[in-house]
């Protein structure tokens, strides 16, 4: 019976053993070819990156650049290390003695630490340095940290430290401050796709190009991902990786099928786009990956709106490319934005939803729905311009009440809707000498003085039956303090220099002010409802309500005209 040699992963087959076979980080290489030429290496670095990006890889390739003796036996430190030599070979295969791998998940006390530095006090064995690479070193405890910081500042003459994690934001900044930095980058898809496309030749295996595509994308700049993607994808098709198996496997929707379903939804068609749905779901699509793919065509268009010559897309089909450059012309950018938003949303509902197809059918037909929506802004202009009948749809035509008068829309001109604030009292500022007419006079001038609590009972506790000049009678409401006629008159004669007689009467007041001001905004409300063009808001956005009414500051006609859109844009909420 004949031995098999033992079949190797792709992700280890062709791990990089040198600076040359790194992809996609050639600032690192760079930077560290630079480092070795000029004899200036650093006695600590740390590599950071998302998983399978290449950290722990391109730290046994340092550890070999720094070891390396040549084939000869008496080479230095080299960008090029030769494979050959003994320490090229046993840091290849994990087993140099003066090259230590510790994987701080399990290794995360400061015992631990403390082994590293008490065998730090001893020379290498044989290699030139003794080096200790610390992966996910983020996992290691304060204490541990701590301890290793005066070590990590003033190491041996011929010990060097290298850091990977992916979560740098988690390393005290008293150990990145010691270290040299490198921050790998995600693999761009392209790079990948060329990558894979060397592997496969050299695997004898067909692979189509859109599929390689299909993997470098699902990659998301992982190497180690792409490659175990690509061998699952070689085990599965028998040596044959076609895309529409790699869409199987990893649950994507066709390119082609994601542009359709987005043009059925921005037209509106919500039965054709849930069939379309339902098609890629039978397939084998997920739907929070569909809905993930219509995010990303969202941002691809709005990109092109913005630059058309982004358009040039390679990773795009051609007819596709054309098909949503078109769209892109099309679509405004509010409408864009719109649905960058909604999808956001239903992408995290879809996420935490016990059905997530049900979930992900919700968001399109919300979708399709808004998408014959127009914006406030372009419902204003259509109003002024005559060209909309403000009819929201399944509902009878409401013809509008009378508007109001154009005192009433100047001065109460600026609406919001939603929330359930409540206007305080009128708070309009007296003079500097105070000539107090009315009760809202007073807790206006208390106001501007900082007088909250004076302020807050007069307008809450209040009930007033006469005003005159040095004069007022009142009836006190709720929960009123005891003393309240007695600070009243305190105040007025500090602010006016004049004496007051308050007087507090057993019959009937009008309304306190906060009962005033409620009642003249329930009534602003009514009125501004009456409004065509409120009407006509209300009417288009179903749920909608009128919460509260600002005045409007004067400006001239022009800039009125242009803040229409702005106004209603701030104060919309969907």
């Amino acid at each position: 019976m004949t031995d098999k040699t033992e079949y190797r992963v792709l992700a280890r087959k062709y791990r990089p053993t040198t600076f040359a076979d790194l992809v996609g980080q050639e600032a690192l290489v760079r930077t560290l070819k630079n480092a070795i030429e000029t004899n200036r290496v650093a006695q600590a670095y740390i590599l950071t990156g998302i998983r399978g990006v290449g950290k722990t890889t391109s730290a046994r390739i340092i550890a070999r650049a720094l070891n390396c003796i040549g084939p000869d036996g008496k080479g230095g430190m080299t960008t090029q290390p030769c494979g050959v030599c003994e320490h090229c070979r046993a840091i290849a295969e994990d087993r140099h003695v003066d090259v230590v791998e510790i994987d701080a998940a399990s290794n995360t006390g400061v015992a631990n630490v403390r082994e590293i530095i008490e065998t730090t006090r001893y020379n290498p064995t044989s290699a030139r340095f003794k080096i200790y690479i610390i992966d996910e070193v983020h996992m290691l405890s304060t204490a541990a940290f701590n301890a290793l910081l005066k070590t990590l500042e003033e190491p041996p003459e011929r010990v060097k430290f290298i850091f990977a994690t992916t979560e740098i934001r988690k390393v005290p900044t008293t150990v990145l401050s010691r270290c040299q930095r490198f921050d790998l980058r995600r693999v761009e898809p392209e790079v990948l796709t060329d990558h894979f496309k060397n592997i496969v030749q050299k695997e004898n295996v067909t692979a189509e190009e859109e599929a390689l595509k299909l993997i470098a994308r699902a990659a998301d700049g992982s190497v180690r991902d792409g490659l175990s993607l690509l061998d699952q994808a070689i085990a599965h098709g028998g040596g044959n990786v076609t895309a529409d198996f790699v869409r199987a496997m990893i649950g994507l929707a066709d390119r082609a099928a994601v542009v359709d379903l987005y043009e059925q939804v921005m037209n509106g068609n919500i039965k054709e786009a849930l069939d379309s749905f339902s098609g890629q779901y039978a397939a084998g699509a997920d739907p929070v990956i569909v809905l993930q793919d219509l995010l990303d065509l969202t941002h691809w268009l709005t990109r092109v709106k913005i630059s058309p010559e982004l358009a040039d897309d390679g990773s795009m089909a051609a007819a596709e490319r054309q098909r949503c450059t078109e769209m892109a012309e099309k679509l405004p950018m509010s409408v864009l934005t719109r649905t960058w938003q909604m999808l956001l949303k239903g992408i995290d509902e879809t996420l935490k939803a016990p059905s997530e197809k049900q979930a992900a059918e919700m968001v399109l037909i919300r979708l399709a729905y808004a998408a014959d929506l127009p914006t406030p802004g372009d419902l204003i202009k259509e109003i002024k311009s005559g060209k909309t009948s403000a009819v929201a749809p399944n509902q009878s035509t409401v013809a509008p009440a009378a508007p109001l008068s154009g005192n009433a829309q100047s001065e109460w001109s600026g609406i919001r809707l939603s929330g359930n604030a409540v206007p305080v009292a009128a708070q309009t500022a007296p003079q500097e000498t105070p000539v107090f007419c009315s009760l809202a006079d007073i807790a206006a001038y208390a106001y501007k003085k900082n007088e909250m609590m004076f302020a807050y009972n007069i307008e809450n506790f209040v009930s007033l039956v006469s005003f005159e000049q040095g004069k007022i009678e009142f009836c006190p409401t709720g929960r009123a303090p005891h003393n309240l006629a007695g600070e009243m008159v305190k105040k007025l004669r500090e602010w006016t220099g004049q004496p007051w007689v308050v007087s507090v009467v057993n019959r009937p007041g009008g309304q306190t002010l906060i009962q005033q001001a409620r009642t003249n905004t329930e009534n602003l409300k009514r009125n501004m409802s009456q409004n065509p063009l409120v009407t006509a808001v209300l009417m288009t956005f179903p749920g909608t309500r009128i919460d509260t009414v600002r005045p409007q500051k004067e400006e001239n006609e022009s800039e009125e005209n242009n803040d229409d859109t702005a106004q209603f844009n701030e104060g919309y909420d969907e």
